[in-house]
This record gives C-alpha cells, sequence and structure tokens, in this order.
C-alpha cells in the first residue's frame, strides 16, 4: 500500500524533535507533564535513526496540544541552531558566501529530512521557495513555521544580522487569529500565497560569510557527499531493515532470514546492529506498533485481521501488545483516531 509505505517510511531526523521537547521544556512544562499519557518515550530521541512521517505527525501534534501555542512551530526553529543541521550545517558556515551556503543546504536537505526544502530562485531580488514533499495537513502550520525560522536562523548564523526589517514572506495559509506573533520575523507578510516565499534583500546572496573557511567547508562537503551516498544505498542498516519489513505484506522474516538478504551471518548482522544500538527485535516491535496504529486508522480491516497482518495469532495478545505500545486498546485507538 502506497499511502502506507508514505506513512511509515523514515522522513525526519530526530533531533528535530529533541528541539520540540527542549522548546516545551522552555515554555515551562516538566518532563513528567511532556511524558504524561503518551505511548512515546520522548527520551528515545537520541539513537540517530530517522523518525517516520507516522510518528513525526502524532508527535506533534501531542506537542502542540500540550503547548496550547498555535505558533510553536516558529518558537522552535528560532532555536534551531546550524550544528542541528549536521555536516551540511557546517558546511554551509564555512561557504565563501551567503549564495554558496543556501545552495549547499538545498543539495544535501535530505540528509536530515524529507519533509521539504528550500528552492534559491536567483535575481536582483532573490527568493527563497519552499518545496512541499511530505507535509502533513494536520502539523503543516507547524512545519512551516519551523522551516521559516530555521531558515531565518541560518542566514542570521551566515551573515551576522538579522534580516527581519529586510524581508518579506508569503504564507500559503490564512492570516491566523495570533498573527501578532509572527509581526517581528519580518518586515511584510502577505497571506493566502500559493507557497511559502521569502523574499530576501538585494545583494545579501554574494555577501561573505562571517565564518568562510575554504578547507574546513571541503571537508564538511566530504561528509555530505560520503552521508549521501549511504543513504542513498538504503540508509543505516536499522533503516535498511526497517524498510524490508515494511515490504513484507504477510509475516516478518526470522533474524536468519534478513541475515540472508544482507549477505552476512545472523551473528555478523547482531553485531553491526549493536553498533548502531538497535536490535531486530526492537526494530520489528516498533514498525508493526505504527502499522497497528496506521491500518486501524486507515482501512476498515476488523482487529483480528490488522492482528493476524502483524503475525498475532492470539488477539487478545495483539491487544495486550497494542495498550503497551500506545496506551489504549485497539478499539479505543481506531475511535480516537477518527
Amino acid at each position: 500500500m502506497a499511502s502506507e509505505q508514505l506513512w511509515l517510511s523514515p522522513a525526519v531526523h530526530p533531533v528535530y524533535v529533541r528541539l520540540v521537547y527542549a522548546e516545551l521544556l522552555r515554555q515551562g512544562l516538566s518532563a513528567e507533564q511532556i511524558q504524561a499519557g503518551s505511548s512515546f518515550d520522548w527520551h528515545a530521541l537520541h539513537d540517530n535513526h530517522f523518525l517516520s512521517l507516522g510518528s513525526l505527525h502524532n508527535l506533534l501534534l501531542r506537542a502542540l496540544a500540550l503547548s496550547a501555542r498555535p505558533w510553536l512551530g516558529f518558537a522552535v526553529g528560532l532555536h534551531t541552531d546550524v550544528s542541528a543541521h549536521g555536516p551540511a550545517g557546517y558546511a554551509a558556515v564555512c561557504a565563501s558566501n551567503i549564495g554558496a551556503a543556501i545552495d549547499i543546504t538545498e543539495r544535501y536537505a535530505s540528509l536530515r529530512q524529507h519533509l521539504a526544502h528550500f528552492r534559491l530562485e536567483p535575481g536582483e531580488a532573490p527568493i527563497l521557495t519552499l518545496q512541499e514533499l511530505r507535509v502533513p495537513t494536520a502539523v503543516r502550520e507547524y512545519l512551516l513555521g519551523h522551516f521559516t525560522t530555521g531558515m531565518l536562523r541560518l542566514l542570521e548564523t551566515l551573515g551576522g544580522q538579522p534580516l527581519n526589517e529586510q524581508i518579506r514572506i508569503d504564507w500559503p495559509l490564512p492570516e491566523p487569529s495570533w498573527s501578532e506573533q509572527l509581526q517581528d520575523y519580518a518586515r511584510e507578510w502577505r497571506f493566502n500565497a500559493p507557497g511559502l516565499r521569502i523574499h530576501l534583500p538585494a545583494g545579501l546572496l554574494q555577501q561573505p560569510c562571517l565564518g568562510a573557511d575554504p578547507q574546513a567547508c571541503r571537508q564538511a562537503l566530504r561528509d555530505c557527499a560520503n552521508q549521501l551516498e549511504q543513504q542513498q544505498r538504503g540508509g543505516s542498516l536499522t533503516e535498511r531493515i526497517k524498510q524490508r519489513l515494511l515490504q513484507c505484506e504477510e509475516g516478518y522474516p526470522t533474524l536468519a532470514g534478513i541475515a540472508a538478504l544482507e549477505h552476512v551471518t545472523p551473528r555478523t548482522l547482531l553485531r553491526h546492529l549493536r553498533s548502531e544500538g538497535s536490535r531486530y527485535q526492537q526494530i520489528l516491535d516498533s514498525l508493526r506498533g505504527e502499522q497497528a496504529a496506521w491500518l486501524l486508522s486507515h482501512t476498515e480491516l476488523s482487529i483480528e485481521r490488522v492482528a493476524e497482518r502483524l503475525g498475532y495469532q492470539d488477539t487478545s495478545n495483539f491487544s495486550r501488545t497494542f495498550r503497551r505500545w500506545h496506551g489504549c486498546t485497539p478499539r479505543a485507538y481506531r475511535r480516537q483516531s477518527r
């Protein structure tokens, strides 16, 4: 099922969700409040394996409800340091000028997320246009806000000066009731635009980066190229296994079966997974939990058929496991999700 593949495939590096957690703490929420009522362990976001689109969607909805601030995405973007963008961020900071830095972030955006990326339209007055790839409607406002202020934070880091008094932002959503929260980010806002566009001041692209360092930039770009090559080969072993499992229509392979597909022995597979901080059963359980949630939310399959699809012969055993995953029964989850 194409939509299931999309919803459960890797979408974003967990660093961006760690930033959400940090912002909730900054707003005065305690770690206990953030975790309460959530089946997801926010503290488990340090393994550096990409989160699925479905996991990101649910975590952001949870964060927005906890925060009670619809502009949460803008706040998180403002606190997104360049280091969050990994080697592409380092390369951008060391680039010769701001135009070259923006080109780097566009070229290597997929190293950190598969949701959207900015495309530069050069000219006397350059424009950054956000190309949306996989942006769920329910969290679109959050994500566009994060992309907007994250880019503004990057540009300020590159040039050393804020640009809010020199830019115009075209916003592809209606003007919100809380638009006063947006006024400081740009000189002018135009709502209900065809897409998200940031109009930059003339001459900005030619401005040298404060951290311009050709040697450091070359090294960072080599790291980017190596990571991109690995990603194009299917990513880490953990990510490759998850993709293999996601393609299974009925039943899942054993550890030995996965090892054979990877052309290694089971012992070697276990060793490589340990080096990534992962285990086969952990990958399988995580995927089953996500698939169960998707099937209950997006199909009319009976709970018995969902359990069978995920390899459970005993429906009551599936229900107990599902409660451990999501904090409620499959029937209650289906009712809530609809």
